[in-house]
């Protein structure tokens, strides 16, 4: 790559102009519920409302999304204001009688389903501790940092969530391993408390001695209690786009942990194994599944290119050039960032499609669902910002 400055600053200046005037303001025009707060995601191509139900996944998604770009890339005040009108609307309606969250409410909050699992939960963190750093409001992090605690009591206190299998299937899952790093390093910028980096800790050591199989070069998604393999479907299967996802989380605990050596290491070393499971040689793009062992993959979204893992393997090479200075990231971050670009913007609608097929064709043209709103875009955008700031902040450095 000839002029790296250039590249990067090019890269800059279009996540923060996309956030500006192309993702945020489509979502407060169209998403943000001003009757009853929250935000609405299930959306068509052009913004028309096609289902007023609403993921709480994104009531904390939104919320943290808009005080993360206040924080990030402008002090815009109705970013601000919709971040507090979610968070009233989570406080609100979102929480069940027994502390644990929904999974779907009605547009006026009253509760339509839960699930298993605590991302309802850690999303709901997140956003409460962002929104902290953003208005000043240090209530918000003591908040954050007492959901997160129900959230750890809720894990490690037996019976009270449903496992996903029986007891003749003991297993455990990459999820929220890798999530409760994300979310305990967002609290950790509001409000101190070692159980934080004692949870980070514990994650990285999991994954490490648990998820990571050299033997098959893969980060996997299911294993035993104690890392076994299971030589199943499900337990074969790699999600490219979630272990990528994973390697950045670790790079920034790295940093912020002064370049820490071992979890840099490991970092690089999920996302070279990922990317060559993920990167798709034949059509480009990160592909959705794979199979360990190269068997056929189950699922029926196997060979499609969603959104989230494009803007993932963004990151995630940007974070591994700044932490390297390996021009083959920088390389990578251009092969990614480039079919992306070419295949994921809308450019009469505004905001992105989700889903393509393998070949980088629409699938549907929907902007979002229960499971795709504004989230994974404008965290890569303001994150990817930010990462092409530091990259520059260091060239000029070196200049000088």
């Amino acid at each position: 790559m000839k002029n790296i400055t250039d590249y990067i600053q090019q890269w800059a200046n279009t996540y923060k102009d996309d956030m500006q005037n192309n993702i945020m303001p489509f979502w407060i025009k169209y998403g943000l519920d001003r009757v009853n707060g929250g935000i609405y995601t299930c959306v068509d191509r052009d913004g028309a409302l096609m289902d007023s139900t609403k993921s709480v996944w994104f009531q904390g998604r939104f919320a943290f999304t808009c005080s993360y770009a206040y924080n990030h890339i402008e002090k815009n005040p109705a970013w601000l204001q919709a971040a507090k009108s979610t968070l009233d609307f989570i406080e609100k309606y979102c929480f069940d009688s027994d502390g644990r969250m929904y999974f779907e409410v009605t547009a006026d909050g009253r509760p339509l389903r839960k699930r298993r699992y605590i991302f309802s939960e850690s999303f709901a963190a997140i956003a409460m501790s962002e929104y902290s750093i953003a208005s000043g409001d240090k209530t918000y992090a003591v908040k954050a940092l007492e959901l997160f605690k129900r959230m750890q009591y809720f894990l490690q206190t037996p019976g009270l969530l449903a496992p996903k299998y029986t007891d003749t299937l003991p297993m455990k899952g990459h999820s929220i391993t890798m999530i409760l790093i994300n979310v305990a390093s967002r609290i950790r910028e509001a409000i101190q408390d070692e159980c934080l980096t004692r949870q980070i800790d514990e994650s990285i050591g999991c994954l490490e001695k648990d998820f990571l199989h050299p033997e098959f070069k893969a980060l996997l998604e299911t294993v035993g209690p104690n890392g076994e393999f299971i030589d199943s479907n499900m337990g074969r299967t790699i999600n490219p786009g979630h272990c990528i996802e994973t390697a950045w989380f670790l790079l920034e605990e790295s940093k912020l942990r002064g370049r820490d050596q071992n979890i840099k290491e490991l970092g690089l070393k999920i996302l070279d194994w990922s990317w060559e499971w993920g990167w798709d040689k034949e059509s480009g793009g990160i592909i959705n599944f794979k199979d360990c062992r190269n068997l056929p993959s189950q699922d029926y979204a196997q060979d499609m290119k969603f959104w989230w893992p494009q803007t993932e393997a963004i990151i995630a090479t940007l974070y591994a050039y700044l932490m390297t200075k390996e021009e083959k990231y920088l390389k990578m971050h251009q092969q990614i960032s480039e079919w992306t670009y070419t295949h994921f913007p809308d450019k009469e609608y505004g905001e992105w499609y989700g889903y393509l097929h393998r070949d980088g064709t629409i699938a549907q043209p929907a902007k979002g669902n229960l499971f795709k709103g504004p989230f994974h875009i404008p965290r890569m955008m303001t994150k990817g910002y930010m990462l092409c700031e530091e990259i520059m902040s260091e060239i000029k450095k070196e200049i000088r």
